[in-house]
């Protein structure tokens, strides 16, 4: 067999059992053969698999292997990496095994029922009256392990334990449940297990303390307070997928089977209307909403864009760029686009990348965002494509972002001439992750001291200094420092035009726009977003108006702060090659020059960020010249003004009217929002906009308009 290439072979429609020792056996089915090649990508080797099997359509499967001389633990295939291992595995064998599965059949199976529903990784346990019932997988009994044991935050923390209770098959209650502490304890009398978990310094959530041995299991659960709807709906989403028709009393009945645990009628229907909202009412609002949202968007602000792309699995991808935000981006902004992922706290199952640019002031100015179901790379590409096709040629534009998810290749692949550095928070972050745990808190705060410095150092002599500082107390975190590029984050080396920006909080005002109360649809969360832009630009639009002088508040404030600088230099002419006087040297701890011609000064504040520095200003004294004038433009009320000269329209079909409407402006589309769960401790925030609390409109039947009814009515019916 040629190297990079091996002989698999298909197998399809059997069934794994496993014996006491754990090692699985396959039987039934059919067998196909094909080759597979280590060049391919996954999407090539999907395709190839399709047409061995007559063109099987595999949406619905996975594919699996055995390590060699493993036959106890199946190992997927999922991307491209996986496929590339499997063949560097299998390499020296003659022949390899793929089994192509069913996802509702991809478990682990200790046993198959008659109705072939699957015992999601099981093992039997057999009760003292003989019998025997299947045991939840050992990973839920290890849920919870013991004190240290870390979590990402309290939702995590409080899933484990509700799924370490169905295992060990036992009722708890929350002691204390809020954001920052969870305490919980046994609810049976005669029971002392307690445990408590909360945040630690390093903002992670971890067990502190548990007490006493849990002794009251019982053997079978006869409640279903453990089998809350959304448990239930995790557990039959799969099956719901490929049996729609899965019947309530079903679920109930494998629930028992499998779980042990007993289920009503009721609780079993909530728990499949929960699985069936999750798996198919995206797909249907993309179907039926969000083409006409789109419609809407275009119509009601010109010059807009609005994409729905349709994905497999009932999936799908929606981008927006209004008409205003990209006028203000072009004519007004810096040149600076923010790429940022926000999480969406009222539903869960969505994200959204956002790109961001800063207006004359500092202050972010969205100029587009997706909505989309992960921050995969496939979605970020695709949201930088929309992204580029939406904006003008503007030249050269730097990127900010925390570079994961393939966004360092992605951006130099769709905008070559542009820049790309890190967002300063974020890599910080990163950073202080590398320091060492022996170290006291004051030494932290000084590495993470010299790191600021060595960002903000304009000069590399000054960024050697504090990187030497860093390597005298770790050579491997100066190592790590120097791997990571400084030409991507400090201004000693940045080819880029930052400005003055390093870091952007779109990700809090955003979230902050957007209620936690009410689970919205998608066309619901970015109309709320789009109100809050509408809100947004007025408010400054008035305020630019009300700038009298040539740059911006902020702007004026920086450039005070560096002529108070000026008042102490001194100032030597030199002539320049052209015999006109403009190159200068100025006088502080060092000797700087400045050319006035070219803006520049070798400290490098001034091309770093736009605004002169000291030194520049000095000149400017000595030649009796105007430092506004040597400002860069985006500093300018002129620009301030041009970001927000345009408005982004309301879209008045989006919600139901609360007032007495017009039927000629055509269909309203009916959106409902969902309630969700109250979330514990004191509420932060007041109760959701007005806008979006959804109410009927009162509709007349006798001349079908809107705002009274057929009692009141005043319209005069011709004959």
């Amino acid at each position: 067999m040629g190297r990079g290439q091996i002989v698999a072979v298909l197998q399809v429609g059997g069934e794994f059992s496993t014996d006491d020792d754990g090692h699985m056996s396959y039987y039934g089915g059919e067998a196909h053969a094909m080759h597979v090649k280590s060049d391919w990508t996954f999407k090539m080797f999907k395709h190839e698999i399709s047409s061995t099997l007559n063109n099987l359509k595999l949406d619905s499967y996975v594919f699996k292997y055995f390590l060699p001389r493993n036959d106890k633990t199946l190992i997927s295939i999922s991307n491209d990496k996986d496929l590339r291992r499997m063949v560097d595995f299998h390499a020296e064998s003659e022949t390899t095994y793929i089994y192509v599965m069913k996802k509702a059949d991809n478990r682990l199976k200790s046993s198959i029922s008659d109705s072939g529903t699957p015992a999601d990784s099981a093992i039997i346990a057999t009760t003292p009256d003989g019998s025997k019932r299947q045991k939840i997988c050992a990973s839920w009994e290890n849920a919870i392990t013991g004190v240290g044991q870390v979590f990402e935050g309290p939702k995590e923390f409080r899933d484990a334990l509700h799924k370490y209770a169905i295992a060990h098959r036992f009722h708890y209650r929350f002691v204390k449940n809020d954001s920052s502490r969870v305490t919980a304890e046994c609810t049976d009398e005669g029971c002392t297990w307690r445990i408590h978990a909360s945040k630690s310094h390093a903002k992670e959530f971890a067990i502190k303390k548990v007490f006493g041995t849990h002794t009251c299991e019982s053997e079978t659960i006869k409640s279903h307070r453990l089998a809350s709807q959304k448990w239930v709906a995790s557990v039959i989403k799969e099956k719901i997928r490929d049996s729609p028709n899965y019947r309530p009393r079903d679920i109930a009945n494998d629930l028992q089977r499998e779980y042990g645990l007993c289920l009503n009628y009721s609780q079993a229907w909530r728990g499949k209307a929960i699985a069936r909202k999750e798996l198919y009412s995206s797909h249907e609002e993309a179907c039926n909403q969000l083409p006409w949202f789109c419609q809407r968007i275009v119509e009601t602000n010109p010059g807009s864009v609005a994409t729905l792309e349709a994905l497999e699995d009932s999936k799908f991808r929606f981008f927006v760029a209004f008409h205003a935000s990209l006028h203000g981006f072009e004519h007004g902004c810096r040149p600076l686009l923010f790429l940022d992922v926000i999480s969406v706290r009222s539903n869960k199952h969505w994200k959204l990348l956002a790109a961001t640019s800063v207006d004359s002031e500092g202050d972010i100015f969205p100029v587009a965002l997706s909505v989309v179901d992960d921050e995969s790379q496939e979605n970020w590409h695709w949201f930088l494509e929309q992204l580029k096709a939406s904006l003008p040629a503007l030249g050269a534009i730097t990127f900010i972002s925390n570079g994961k998810n393939g966004l360092w290749d992605k951006v130099s692949l769709l905008f070559p001439d542009s820049c790309h550095g890190y967002d300063v928070n974020c890599f910080v972050e990163e950073y202080k992750k590398q320091l060492d745990d022996s170290w006291s808190e004051e030494v932290k705060d000084t590495m993470v001291e010299h790191l600021k410095k060595a960002i903000y150092s304009c000069k590399v002599d000054e960024f050697n200094q504090y990187v030497e500082l860093i390597k005298a107390e770790s050579d491997k975190l100066a190592e790590w420092l120097l791997e990571t590029k400084p030409e991507r984050w400090s201004d000693a080396f940045f080819k880029g035009s930052r400005l003055g920006q390093y870091t952007c909080n779109v990700s809090e005002t955003i979230a902050e726009w957007i209620p936690s109360r009410y689970e919205l649809s998608v066309v619901q969360l970015v109309d709320t977003i789009r109100c809050n832009l509408m809100e947004m630009m007025y408010a400054r639009r008035e305020s630019s108006n009300a700038c009298t002088e040539l740059l911006t508040p902020s702007a004026n404030q920086k450039l005070q702060e560096q002529m108070n600088k000026a008042l102490t230099l001194n100032v030597v002419c030199s002539t320049g090659s052209d015999g006109n006087s403009h190159v200068f040297e100025v006088c502080d701890d060092s000797v700087h020059v400045v050319n006035i011609n070219t803006r520049e000064c070798t400290c490098r504040k001034w091309n770093v960020s736009g605004i002169p520095c000291s030194h520049a200003i000095a000149v400017f004294d000595r030649t009796e010249q105007c430092p506004l004038d040597y400002c860069d433009k985006y500093f300018t009320t002129e620009y301030y003004r041009w970001t927000y000269a345009m408005s982004i329209n309301p879209i008045p079909d989006v919600l139901v009217p609360t007032v007495a409407g017009d039927p000629s402006h055509g269909t309203i589309l009916h959106l409902s929002p969902i309630l969700t769960r109250r979330q514990v401790g004191r509420p932060k925030e007041k109760p959701a906009d007005p806008r979006i609390a959804i109410k009927r409109a009162v509709r007349c039947s006798r001349c079908k308009g809107y705002g009274h009814n057929k009692a009141t009515c005043k319209v005069p019916i011709t004959a």
